[in-house]
């Protein structure tokens, strides 16, 4: 009697995974799109409304938060912050590729994270680095680019980013360092708040050695039109 040869049971399962890497797949593109849809959306909403907190913020804030619109900031205040964080803010599309080849010029060791990736991770993300946050990051900031203005990004930044230890946002920062409100800084309370950035639970702005170089990079911008994509004035 002719028997029929048995039937490998690798080939038999074969199919068996093709069918579940298939099914795989066509889940992870359903979250991935799921995914992309939710951050378009949380990046469209903050273009026209204020966070009201962050992470870091709800964790870490010790100071009373008031949001300030960037026309009630002393334009050298914004001057300063771009000039000691993102000198080419208003040329870049979220990633400043010349720094970024610089650092890796340099063997990488120091960062050329740009205000619209601080304000991706501050806004959207949490602080502790990793690679999963990273590509958040990386996926966030040209979002942001695309749908806010700059000034609008310079605005988010201002409220959120930290300028000592549980001090967020310009108008805590003006009340805590120097008894004042955002629009009645000076050159050189503005260039020094913007010292301590982005090391601000190591740095006193009483202290900090970067202030006159940033100060003069502040003028620096205005003069050769560094500033314009944020700046209604020139006062």
């Amino acid at each position: 009697m002719f028997r029929k040869p048995a039937r490998d049971p690798v080939t038999m399962s074969a199919p068996r995974w093709r069918g579940f890497l298939r099914l795989a797949w066509r889940w992870l593109r359903w979250l991935a799109l799921r995914a992309a849809i939710v951050m378009v959306v949380l990046v469209g909403l903050f273009a026209l409304v204020n966070p009201p907190t962050t992470i870091t913020i709800a964790r870490e804030s010790t100071q009373p938060r008031q949001w300030t619109p960037l026309r009630d900031v002393a334009p050298v205040m914004a001057r300063s912050v771009v000039a000691a964080e993102d000198a080419n803010f208003c040329h870049h599309w979220g990633f400043d590729m010349s720094e970024i080849r610089k650092v890796i010029d340099s063997g990488g060791r120091r960062g050329a994270s740009t205000i619209t990736q601080q304000t991706a991770k501050n806004v959207y993300l949490w602080q502790n680095r990793s690679w999963t946050r990273k590509a958040l990051e990386t996926v966030l900031t040209p979002m942001i680019e695309a749908l806010w203005s700059k000034r609008r990004i310079l605005e988010v930044y201002l409220n959120v980013v930290e300028f000592g230890d549980g001090v967020f946002g310009i108008h805590a920062a003006a009340a805590h360092y120097y008894g004042t409100t955002p629009d009645k800084l000076t050159a050189v309370q503005s260039a020094r708040l913007a010292a301590v950035l982005p090391a601000p639970k190591l740095r006193n702005p009483r202290q900090s050695r970067r202030s006159a170089l940033i100060a003069d990079g502040a003028a620096t911008i205005l003069r050769d039109g560094r500033a314009r994509c944020f700046t209604l004035t020139t006062n």
